[in-house]
Parts: C-alpha cells; structure tokens; sequence
C-alpha cells in the first residue's frame, strides 16, 4: 500500500473531531433479601442459549476465548441520550468482528506475551455504531474509550477494508483505544510528560493545529497536543497503523536548507524520544514488544 502522508482520522473535510468519553450508565444494584427461614428457595431462571448465528460467532470468537461482549443492537445506557447515531446493520457486524480479528486481536495475540497481555487488559465491552457519533452542534466523535472497559467504535455502516480513509480510521481509534488502557493501568513512560511541554495546545484549540504545525512541536497529529495520555495514544497508533511512520516522523529530512525543515527535524528528535520511552514502557510492563505487532499490522496493510 502506498501512503503518502497519513490520514488525520480526528479531522475529516471540514467537520472538527473530538475525542470524548461516554456517559456511563448508573451502577446496577444488587438486592439481597435475608429470608427467616432456611425453607425459602429461590427460583432459578434457566437461560437458553442463543442459536442466532451471529450470536453464536460472537460467543465462540470474542466472550468465550477473550471475554469480550460485543454490543450490535442500539441500546440508549451505550449512547450519551444527547447524541446523535444510527445503529450497524446487521449485514455488517460479522465483517466488523472479522475486521477486528483480523488487524486488533491477531496481531496482539500472536508475539510473545501479547496473548497474556491481551486476555488481560481487553475491555470487556465493544460497541458497534452504525454512523458516526454526532454531538448536538454537529461536531463528530470516532471512537470512545470508557476507563479501559468499553471501546466504541462507529461507522460500522461503512465497512471497507479496500477504503483506505475507512481503513485508517478504524485502526487509528482502535489503536489509541486500546492504548489508553495501558497507561491507565501502568501509567505514562518516565519523563514523558517533560519531552515536549511547551508543545501542547491550551485546551480545546488542538484542532486549530495543521499536521505541519503538530510535527513541529513534536506531535504525530494536532490531537496529540490536546494532553499528555492523548499524546501516548496518538503515538502508539500511528507507530501501528501508519505505514510511512518512519519516513514522517522519525527519519531526519537530509540537506535541510529552509527553517521549516530545521523545524520539523527538531519535531522528529522530539518524537523519537517518545518512541522510545513507549517501546521500553511496554516491554517493561507486559512483555510486548510493539515493532513485533506493528510488522504484523503491516504484513496485512501490504496484501
């Protein structure tokens, strides 16, 4: 596949992208009755299994080997009452689940000590949405990421792998997901937060940013400047999904004759620091080493 310059899946044409957690439904209360008497039984609710087909690939490929519920019918505690979604046809969600198997669970589970890593830290929730999420004001959410327990993605409705724009998106968001779960539970590399400080945008103007601009100051994407975890997530997605990542931001421009050359080399020093604290981070935690993952991502982007 030949890339020339990576897709911003937070920006798309004109339409500002934002990066926003769900409402999370309230907490389920567990009644306990004491009864007086040792006599009293409690009736048990036998359950029936699915024999829906689609019900049965999910039980087989995502609860039973990883423990991951895969939500596909619209339901309102899913969604913020005060966006807007459409719900994924059903025709889409095995392609979707086959998609996520193909280029998220696969590549993860096949080095060394991802498969442990992987069973371990996947939240136990992923959300199928058949459109975008559209706030009232008509702004876009691609993805969320519910404190390392769900991860919703959206545009299901629109699944082609052939699409590279569709492509890129989808494995953007679910990268920068999935990441978020790892510095919430082994928190950022040390010094992270010290290797570009002066380079993060005043809140809510990241998007004001052009990717030049967000290389300059060290960035992979202007939303990586929005906060320090935004910027580990942006990084350990485009280190994954973008094929042309080293050729962007991690080799130096040669013969540099212009300021903004200078500039952007400056930019790349920057991110190469935060390479190498992510790789040494993960291995360090969960034994996985990301290169490992990212040559299997791209082994598949190449077919």
């Amino acid at each position: 596949m030949n890339v020339n310059h990576p897709i911003d899946f937070f920006r798309m044409k004109h339409i500002i992208t934002k990066i926003s957690s769900l409402l999370l439904a309230g907490p389920l209360l567990l009644m306990v009755a004491c009864y007086q008497s040792d006599d009293v039984t409690i009736p048990q609710r036998e359950t029936t299994p699915s024999t829906d087909e689609l019900d049965v690939y999910i039980q087989q490929n995502f609860v039973k080997p990883y423990s991951i519920a895969v939500r596909y019918a619209y339901v309102d505690r899913y969604v913020d009452p005060s966006k807007r979604v459409t719900p994924p046809d059903r025709d889409n969600v095995i392609p979707m689940l086959k998609f996520l198997e193909s280029y998220w669970i696969e590549p993860f589970v096949s080095v060394p000590n991802g498969s442990k890593f992987f069973k371990r830290y996947v939240p136990s929730e992923v959300v199928f949405i058949g459109s975008t999420i559209y706030n009232a004001d008509g702004t876009e959410i691609l993805g969320t990421a519910d404190a390392g327990a769900r991860i919703t993605l959206s545009r299901v409705n629109y699944i082609d792998t052939l699409d590279q724009q569709w492509l890129f998106l989808q494995l953007g968001t679910i990268y920068h997901e999935f990441a978020h779960v790892m510095h919430q539970n082994f928190k950022l590399p040390p010094n992270f937060q010290s290797i570009s400080p002066q380079g993060y945008s005043s809140s809510g103007s990241w998007f004001v940013l052009s990717d030049e601009e967000a290389l300059q100051r060290g960035f992979v994407s202007p939303y990586a400047t929005s906060a320090f975890n935004e910027d580990f997530a942006e990084t350990v997605a485009f280190m994954l999904y973008y094929p042309n990542f080293y050729e962007r931001y991690y080799d130096d421009e040669a013969n540099c004759a212009t300021a903004d050359c200078f500039a952007r080399n400056e930019g790349r020093a920057l991110i190469r620091q935060k390479y190498n604290a992510i790789l040494a981070h993960y291995k360090q935690y969960t034994g996985v080493d990301l290169l490992e993952i990212r040559a299997l991502v791209q082994e598949k982007l190449s077919e």
